[in-house]
């Protein structure tokens, strides 16, 4: 474990190799969990107050299971998380030509109708963030693929020997800071010329 200020990081993120392979898994990360995306308080804010810049890119079912659930949802182990479709599919999620799914906030983000790219927890996958439950300020930063489903990603990665953290670096500047990363950066330079 690395320790950076209140986090606690696991020695896969900088260890362990990682390529997302969208044409292998199909964003089946969007589909295949025990909850829907989990957010941030000032997430659930951009949620509501940007989601009629969303809800064109949705799917009807979507659409119908926000107006059914909310555009949130209370999860006892997760905490608010984005709802699903019958327990599989991102609410805000939809399959492109190529059936891979894409988020809908995420398109609306690269459409530049909103400056809200998506779910943190979206963007940092397959890291999990956990907070500690005797500490509430401390963060648990794990590295967690799916074994079958980032089989692919686990591959590409080794083969294009990119590191979880390179790969994530945009998603652990955006919940952590620069400084964080280059901290991190640090230590992996580190472990590299000391291994």
């Amino acid at each position: 474990m690395i320790a950076i200020d209140n986090k606690l990081i696991s020695d896969e993120v900088l260890d362990e190799q990682f390529v997302c392979d969208l044409t292998k898994c199909k964003g089946g990360c969007c589909e295949d969990g025990d909850a829907g995306a989990p957010l941030e308080d000032w997430e659930m804010k951009e949620i509501n107050d940007h989601y009629e810049a969303i809800k064109p890119y949705m799917t009807p079912e979507g659409i119908r299971e926000i107006e059914r659930q909310g555009k949130y949802i209370y999860d006892k182990e997760f905490g608010w998380v984005t709802p699903t479709i019958n327990g599989a599919i991102c609410a805000y999620g939809f399959r492109d030509e190529k059936g891979i799914i894409k988020c809908a906030a995420e398109q609306a983000y690269n459409d530049g109708k909103l400056d809200w790219k998506k779910p943190v927890s979206c963007h940092l996958f397959p890291i999990k963030i956990q907070k500690s439950r005797r500490d509430p300020d401390m963060e648990y930063v794990n590295y967690e693929p799916r074994e079958d489903l980032c089989k692919a990603a686990c591959s590409l990665g080794e083969k294009l020997k990119v590191p979880v953290y390179i790969f994530l670096k945009e998603a652990l500047i955006r919940k952590y800071g620069e400084d964080f990363y280059e901290a991190l950066e640090a230590v992996a330079g580190y472990k590299k010329n000391n291994d």
